[in-house]
């Protein structure tokens, strides 16, 4: 049997739960117990998308270093779900701990003999202490946080601050809890030498972050922005982006003496309805949004190409889940990057933004908002359900009181009333970009008639070939425009020259950062590129062009990102070799490692192929086409 495993501030917990069980409440308080101790912690929830009885996981990063992005392999398993024992049970790394209600005696061969067993009678704890068969259900999570309190030594007052922050003004409910931590924490004090192994020491290295989710992080974007519309339809998972929008304009948007509201918020019948509030509010000055996933994306298509084709400015937070069709409501993939840059009928195309985060899902959601103006377009935020809807140790949020709203080019009654020539669709400058009027600017000037037909370049109607090539060559004129006023993508060159380069977006880039490290420590040198928008900047062409080949790693089947560069920048497809994860749980950093060091060929990698899944597969099927592919976990 190996040694057991020892760190401290320095490990993976998960806890394998049952949908329904009130076991979300106590991991929390787990998560939030060790930021308070100052230790880096990250954590995402796995979880099913019924209601109640499926399996639910709940993984807890604990990293002082500050390598927060899922690095693969568990080194304490909270096995708390008899029906996926199995598969918890494999997961966890040699020399690991299993932590279990041993309760109901359970034979050896349902262990392994290689990991460390700590079992605790959860269960008759509870029955001995509570009659009620919820009361029972509900206190055996908060016995099972007290146990691993002592067992990997977090500070227990900070468990109990915690508590009676949590139900403040239920002050009945705090005593309650308070007892059921301790009556956990007595018993693996009497019974187990601790801590154990892997346990935690407090630290200063979380310093003033925030602990927040991406979809809260964007609404609170959404109202520093000027977002004064938002209309949506019920949909994981982007459904507590709206309802956190409504929350913060509550907070915000009232008039400070009547209270009134200054914000309109409508759920709407269906995600096409949405998508039609929003255009229609746009239409008339106002700065508006929907949040969807993928399903609502394709429904939306028709009012898409209308405020595409029709110049009206729109934002559409696009909270990415597993898909196609409903396919996995409650797990993350980035697999809409094509739907999205090309929504619509006939020739699109869509400016698109990838955030990293929940701090950048802040700043991205603000920025949107201004793009979607000075463009006169729809402005996608290509956020997924790993940002969205899990919680992210971030940097504070930063707003520049200064800052103006970019409005674009609007026409003014001032300006038109001293004879400026007025055409809606008329580019005077050479960007693409012509002027607009809010409807009722002049009595009887700047007037236009907004149709998804073809018209000239005063907005009347037309099916003139060489009216409708006009129009369309302008609107590709604005969306090379739109490449100087995106992000601008992020570089970071490699320690030592190399001829390889790899381009990563959005959420995979806490994992990417650590892989960048595992592989220098393996004499593999990377240069990389975080790109964050679409259309791509000049410099993403060139960072490709830079090298022999370039890793494109990225959260679907179908190398959506790298198909997008290889038809934008005529690119040879065999100089970007695809990294694709796609099983639905968030890319680990073992994950990469592993598949660039394979298509390398540099190293073996025998320590992280033991953490890796036993369903999970990578190959090269084509020497001329490297590819890395995931079909299982990782």
């Amino acid at each position: 049997m190996p040694q057991p495993l020892t760190s401290v501030n320095d490990f993976v917990v998960k806890f394998a739960n049952v949908n329904g069980s009130g076991s979300a409440s106590a991991n929390a308080l787990f998560a939030k117990s060790i930021l308070r101790m100052g230790i880096p912690a990250s954590s995402r929830n796995i979880f099913p998308s019924n209601i109640q009885g499926l399996p639910t996981w709940y993984e807890v990063r604990i990293s002082e270093s500050g390598h927060l992005g899922r690095r693969g392999g568990v080194d304490m398993m909270v096995a708390m779900n008899p029906e996926t024992w199995d598969e918890d049970l494999a997961e966890i790394e040699p020399g690991g701990y299993l932590f279990y209600d041993s309760t109901k005696p359970l034979p050896p061969s349902k262990f392994r003999d290689d990991i460390s067993v700590i079992g605790a009678p959860l269960t008759a704890i509870c029955n001995n202490e509570y009659t009620d068969a919820r009361q029972r259900q509900l206190f055996k999570n908060i016995i099972y946080l007290g146990a691993l309190s002592a067992l990997l030594n977090i500070d227990v007052a900070a468990i109990e601050k915690l508590i009676g922050e949590q139900f403040r003004g239920r002050d009945t409910l705090i005593k309650p809890n308070l007892h059921a931590l301790q009556l956990g924490r007595d018993w693996a004090l009497a019974e187990h030498d601790c801590p154990i192994g892997l346990h935690l020491a407090r630290t200063d290295k979380v310093g003033d972050r925030i602990f927040m989710n991406g979809n809260d992080a964007a609404a609170l974007g959404c109202v520093f922005g000027g977002a004064t519309v938002a209309a949506w339809y019920p949909i994981t998972p982007s459904s507590s982006l709206a309802e956190a929008f409504a929350a913060h304009c509550n907070r915000y948007r009232r008039d400070p003496e009547t209270k009134k509201k200054r914000f309109a918020i409508i759920q709407a019948e269906d995600e096409l309805a949405s998508i039609g509030i929003v255009i229609g509010a746009a239409w008339n000055g106002a700065r508006a949004f929907t949040a969807t996933a993928g399903p609502g994306i394709s429904l939306m298509q028709e009012f898409i190409g209308l405020a595409y084709f029709a110049e009206i400015p729109a934002v559409i937070f696009d909270v990415q889940r597993g898909s196609p069709s409903t396919g996995m409501p409650t797990r993350t993939q980035q697999a809409d990057v094509l739907s999205a840059a090309f929504a619509s009928h006939g020739d699109t195309k869509h400016v698109l933004l990838f955030p990293e985060d929940p701090r950048e899902s802040f700043a991205f959601a603000a920025e949107a908002l201004d793009l979607a103006d000075r463009l006169q377009t729809p402005i996608f935020v290509m956020m997924d359900l790993d940002i969205g809807m899990n919680d992210w140790l971030v940097e504070p949020l930063e707003w520049n009181e200064n800052r103006r709203y970019d409005r674009g080019k609007v026409m003014t009654a001032e300006m038109l009333e001293a004879g400026v020539e007025f055409g809606r669709y008329l580019d005077v400058d050479g960007d693409g970009i012509p002027y607009r009027t809010y409807p009722g600017t002049h009595p009887t000037r700047g007037a236009f008639f907004t149709r998804g037909t073809s018209k000239d370049r005063y907005a009347r109607y037309s099916e003139e070939g060489p009216d409708y090539v006009d129009n369309m060559q302008r609107l590709l004129r604005k969306f090379e425009t739109a490449k100087r006023l995106v992000p601008r993508p992020v570089k970071r060159a490699a320690h030592e020259p190399t001829r390889y380069g790899a381009l990563y977006f959005g959420s995979t880039a806490p994992a990417m950062i650590e892989a960048l490290e595992a592989l220098e420590e393996r004499g593999i040198h990377l240069d990389t590129m975080r790109i964050r928008a679409y259309p791509f900047h000049d410099d993403v062409l060139d960072f490709v062009a830079g090298h022999e080949k370039v890793f494109v790693v990225e959260q679907n089947r179908d190398a959506q990102l790298r198909t997008l560069l290889i038809g934008e920048g005529d690119i040879d497809p065999a100089r970007l070799v695809p990294i694709l994860h796609y099983d639905g749980t968030p890319i680990t950093a073992r994950f990469i490692v592993k598949a660039i060091a394979d298509m390398l060929a540099v190293v073996t990698l025998a320590p992280l192929k033991k953490a890796l899944p036993r369903s999970s597969t990578s190959y090269a099927p084509s020497p001329s086409l490297p590819r890395v592919r995931q079909d299982g976990g990782g």
